[in-house]
């Protein structure tokens, strides 16, 4: 479940700045921008995968945040697309709450409910 939650809110992210920038939200437009994410996004998980990491934990979601941003700004660069500070910054904070924060919820209302 993890891995499509976590996927989801990737494809989330482009879409909202493709959006904030007037940008086209056509599959081909929102692919550009989102790919790079999608496959840091993959990335990490082979890694918690490998580690044998539970997904639900906070710590995989720093991994997947991580590996979402890390990878997806050596992937934008590699491939010719911007990685201007301002981007970097915002990529860092919205991947960061997106991915990690759902994390935290789960822990919490699976503490409440206990």
């Amino acid at each position: 479940m993890w891995l499509a939650v976590d996927l989801l809110l990737v494809a989330v992210f482009a879409a909202i700045g493709r959006a904030s920038h007037d940008e086209s939200l056509t599959v081909g437009g929102w692919w550009t921008t989102a790919w790079p994410f999608l496959a840091g996004t993959l990335l990490a998980w082979a890694a918690l995968a490998a580690a044998r990491r539970p997904p639900a934990a906070i710590t995989s979601g720093l991994v997947v945040w991580l590996g979402a941003l890390v990878g997806g700004m050596v992937l934008r660069q590699a491939s010719g697309q911007g990685t201007a500070t301002a981007f970097v910054v915002v990529a860092t904070l919205v991947l960061g709450a997106f991915l990690v924060l759902p994390r935290v919820g789960a822990r919490v209302g699976a503490r409440d409910r206990r």
